[in-house]
């Protein structure tokens, strides 16, 4: 007959590769789907990405609000406005408004100046 090899050897060479066949079939199906493949995705365009990325101008709609609001109060409201949110302090009133002065016309004449000269520098 032949030669009982000893119980250690025989499940070493077989135990561990029966087991980890097991297991190794066991593990291939778990990580999902492959990234790698194309099954399943959606191309994006290059295009639409960057008119979605783009930033919209509001330019002219703006200017449209900003020009139907054109509606201007008296004058005296918007000075009475201003009065009472202005401060108490000297230097927050605004300058008083003083009435200029009219430039006084001279009360001497071309031939007075003419004699005062002739006077003065003493020319004949």
């Amino acid at each position: 007959g032949r030669a009982k090899a000893p119980p250690g050897v025989q499940r070493g060479r077989a135990g561990p590769r029966a087991a980890g066949a097991a297991r190794r079939r066991k593990r291939a199906p778990e990580p999902g789907r492959n990234k790698a493949t194309v099954k399943g995705r959606v191309v994006k365009s290059a295009i639409e990405e960057y008119h979605k990325k783009k930033p919209v101008n509001h330019l002219r709609e703006n200017l449209q609000y900003m020009l139907k609001g054109r509606l201007v109060a008296d004058k005296a409201v918007t000075e009475q406005v201003l009065a009472q949110n202005r401060g108490r302090k000297s230097k927050d009133q605004p300058p008083e408004k003083r009435e200029k002065k009219k430039p006084e016309g001279t009360v001497f004449t071309e031939e007075d100046f003419r004699k005062f000269e002739r006077e003065y520098f003493g020319i004949p």
